[in-house]
């Protein structure tokens, strides 16, 4: 009698370590999320995290937070981002790889991961880098001043000045006519910094006409700055159309001296 009270002593014991264990998180730490190719500014705002196929949440970088896991447990993370620039607007970029780990989950210990993600292999996209010889974009007949190809600490960006009497600033990317419809994702990324709005929109190309779509007009940024633009309604909605091309403008703004828009890494995905 006295040693089945010593193991039923043992047994409430064990469990009660179980109990109290089993409600205290461990801590997953994510600072940033890197994208291993293409400009060093990927602008990823926000990891999306899956615990087993579950999705956990929606975290801020840098994020700290809690999961409630036992024992070794698959890790998912996808790269968010703000689609238009607009916080209320996040979601998980269609085009970036997942990141997996196998995470030992203990409670109360705070586990860092550094998410390495890069862009699918099934995708496709239209890039202007200005490192080329050449261009792949062109100034649009209604500008009246020149596109500039400019060099800083050996990077090469395009260029937009307006000042005195030049009143636009228009450059489009050659026709695109491969681009998915029926709700297929296709986004514009462009790295860029100004003193002014500029629009970024689409030319619908049709047999018989062109027809113009204002999507965003983008407010300055005084440092560089990465943008997701999203194309995909617009480019859905073009039946029929032969081609697209995406294009970039500025209008004189007379209460600055000159108006300027320098950008990058114009890159059209799909």
């Amino acid at each position: 009698m006295k040693k089945i009270t010593c193991l039923l002593t043992v047994l409430a014991l064990a469990s009660c370590q179980k109990e109290d264990s089993s409600g205290i998180p461990t801590y997953l730490k994510i600072n940033n999320i890197t994208l291993d190719e293409g400009s060093t500014n990927s602008n990823i705002t926000d990891a999306w995290v899956y615990v087993n196929d579950q999705l956990q949440g929606v975290y801020e970088l840098p994020a700290k937070f809690p999961v409630l896991e036992e024992e070794i447990q698959t890790v998912r993370i996808k790269a968010g981002i703000k689609v238009n620039g607009i916080a209320s607007s996040r979601i998980a970029y269609p085009f970036y790889s997942s990141y997996y780990a196998d995470i030992t989950f203990t409670p109360n210990e705070t586990k860092t991961i550094i998410p390495i993600i890069s862009y699918l292999d099934s995708i496709d996209f239209f890039l202007e880098d200005f490192e080329g010889t050449g261009l792949n974009i062109e100034i649009s007949a209604i500008s009246d001043t020149t596109l500039l190809k400019l060099v800083d600490e050996n990077n090469n960006y395009g260029a937009g000045i307006l000042s005195d009497s030049l009143f636009t600033f228009e450059i489009s990317t050659d026709e695109l006519t491969d681009l998915p419809q029926a709700g297929a994702p296709v986004f514009l990324e462009l790295d860029y910094k100004s003193n002014t709005q500029f629009l970024v929109g689409v030319y619908v190309n049709y047999p018989q006409s062109v027809i113009q779509k204002d999507l965003l007009w983008i407010n300055p940024k005084q440092e560089w700055n990465k943008i997701y633009v999203n194309l995909t309604s617009t480019i859905s909605e073009g039946i029929n159309a032969s081609s697209f091309k995406v294009f970039i403008g500025m209008k004189r703004d007379f209460e600055l001296e000159k108006n300027e828009l320098f950008f990058d890494n114009l890159k059209v995905v799909y």
